[in-house]
């Protein structure tokens, strides 16, 4: 089996970014329907509520925006000096979210590929 893409450009793909002042939080290092972990250089304020977004870029060379809220659940010092893990509950995620996990649980996950004849 092969991994369709490298682990290392995965954080160019996944970066999470404020929605209101649209700078970059950090990466996502997990991803569920219920939540994330958020990997950044900051640590997080738990107990916040925290309005993310997420760009996507699509197939017709446009940005699409994956708008949600996530709380703050937790956050600790990540093994990689100056950064920190995050984990964020998310409040009421959007169907692109949904959608995009599913995208992204398909695209980044191991199949075997078909033998050349």
């Amino acid at each position: 089996m092969q991994r369709r893409i490298d682990r290392h450009q995965l954080p160019y793909y996944l970066k999470v970014f404020n929605r209101v002042t649209d700078k970059p939080m950090g990466y996502i290092g997990n991803l569920s329907l219920d939540g994330m972990m958020l990997i950044s250089q900051l640590p997080m304020l738990v107990g916040a509520r925290f309005d993310m977004r997420l760009k996507i870029p699509g197939q017709d060379a446009q940005v699409h925006h994956v708008d949600f809220f996530a709380n703050c659940q937790w956050c600790q010092e990540d093994v990689t000096p100056g950064h920190y893990d995050s984990g964020f509950a998310l409040v009421t995620p959007p169907a692109e979210y949904i959608e995009m996990i599913e995208v992204l649980r398909h695209y980044f996950s191991f199949r075997a590929l078909a033998a050349s004849a």
